[in-house]
């Protein structure tokens, strides 16, 4: 989402680094690009005169002047300012209740259904949570439907009325939450195509109703400036707690989430980064600030890390590396922890000057992982712990039980090959770097 603007600003940074002494002349033009990247990124004109007038501000202080690395003075201040600007200190959701109640507000086509679901299983998953879905939006054609569709998937239960009244229904929900044990209610509303006063006033009664401890709203990245306004008309009506900006793995440019928290003060709780049901983050908004400036984000990686990844098997898996018995078995499982993180290209992006290495054009075709399966899966167990054994004739026949060719299954033994021969040298610390 923030590539362009990633890109412009480290180049800003660049050419300051290169910089003795920060000046009034030698910095406007590092300014000049600042404020032009951030108005293409279209975030709103007012945030971006306020943030380059105290980045400027504060470039030209003493403690720049004093600083015997003024570019690193800089790069710091230009991402405390990013920091604020995104919020500052993260936003925890309240998960305390009894039950602890979500209600979930936006207009139509914003993705509220599924994000509900996507809510829900975060809740389970990190909270512990047994949270209970309950179908409020019934004007829209098979929205009951899809929300019962995604309880199933995700096994959690779905309350639902059919087409009944919807604060009743929200009322009824909570007292069918409190009698069977659930202790996370997540409430899905009706959103229209523009803000008009009867969704309004039905939302507000509906919050009158059930005093839920969070409204989050679900704003469509894409929309670009118009999501302050979003904001803003909901906002007038409801006590938001909260916004989750949904389609942030789209190309879009991002201005919406550099403008939201500073406009309307509501903040940035979660952010939808792919269709898929665990594609939610929580948001922070120093480690945003760090990705744009292309710092990385580590955290996030190992948190994604230990969150799908069985930590036995790989303690195992890493023991077997130790003893030099790393075989094709033990790649096959390395491989299926590795898919559990999602697109490759979207954690290599993570890693510290992804942009300076081109790892942020990285595109990894998630085929090319499954034919590598396939072609250890078309091999025998004893195939796989002694790959020295595959001849001509086994090679033929792994290639046809795979459906791949033989210079395929050469390819990925070589790699395999390769891959244990630098293990090797590791174990022994002969590995020779090559820089």
């Amino acid at each position: 989402m923030f590539e362009s603007l990633g890109e412009r600003l480290q180049n800003a940074v660049d050419k300051i680094k290169g910089y003795g002494k920060i000046t009034e002349d030698n910095i406007s033009d590092v300014v000049r690009e600042i404020r032009l990247a951030l108005l293409e990124a279209d975030v709103n004109y007012k945030v971006v005169k306020e943030f380059v007038n105290n980045v400027k501000e504060k470039a030209l202080g003493e403690e720049v002047k004093k600083s015997l690395k003024p570019g690193e003075v800089f790069v710091k201040i230009l991402k405390d300012e990013l920091v604020e600007l995104l919020g500052g200190e993260k936003k925890d959701l309240n998960v305390n209740g009894n039950p602890a109640t979500l209600m979930l507000v936006g207009l139509q086509g914003t993705g509220k259904t599924t994000m509900i679901g996507k809510l829900g299983l975060m809740l389970r998953k990190k909270y512990h949570k047994k949270p209970l879905l309950v179908a409020c939006d019934v004007y829209r054609p098979a929205a009951i439907d899809q929300l019962k569709q995604i309880g199933r998937e995700l096994n959690i239960e779905v309350y639902t009325e059919g087409k009944g009244n919807p604060i009743e229904i929200s009322g009824n929900a909570i007292k069918y939450a409190k009698e069977n044990g659930f202790d996370y209610v997540l409430i899905d509303t009706a959103g229209r195509l523009h803000i008009d006063n009867e969704l309004m006033d039905e939302l507000k009664n509906i919050n009158e109703n059930v005093n839920p401890q969070e409204i989050l709203l679900v704003v469509d990245s894409m929309t670009g400036q118009d999501a302050i306004n979003v904001i803003e008309g909901f906002n007038n009506t409801l006590p938001l707690t909260g916004a989750i900006l949904t389609k942030l793995d789209g190309d879009t440019r991002g201005g919406a989430a550099l403008s939201i928290r500073h406009l309307t003060n509501v903040p940035i709780k979660f952010v939808g980064i792919s269709e898929k049901m665990d594609g939610i983050e929580e948001f922070y908004p120093d480690r945003m600030a760090t990705r744009i400036l292309g710092m990385g984000d580590l955290m996030t990686m190992i948190e994604k890390a230990e969150e799908v990844i069985d930590q036995d098997e790989a303690l195992k898996t890493a023991k077997r590396m130790q003893k030099g018995e790393f075989d094709l078995e033990d790649f096959l499982s390395q491989l299926k922890q590795i898919k559990k993180l999602g697109p490759l290209e979207n954690l290599l992006k993570m890693i510290p000057g992804a942009n300076k290495m081109g790892l942020n054009n990285v595109k990894v075709n998630p085929k090319d992982m499954a034919h590598i399966e396939a072609i250890i899966l078309s091999m025998t167990p004893q195939e796989r712990k002694h790959p020295e054994i595959l001849k001509a004739s086994r090679k033929i026949r792994i290639a046809k039980g795979s459906g791949r060719t033989v210079e395929e299954v050469n390819r990925l033994l070589k790699q395999f090959e390769q891959m244990k021969q630098m293990m090797k040298q590791l174990k022994n610390g002969n590995l020779k770097m090559p820089f």
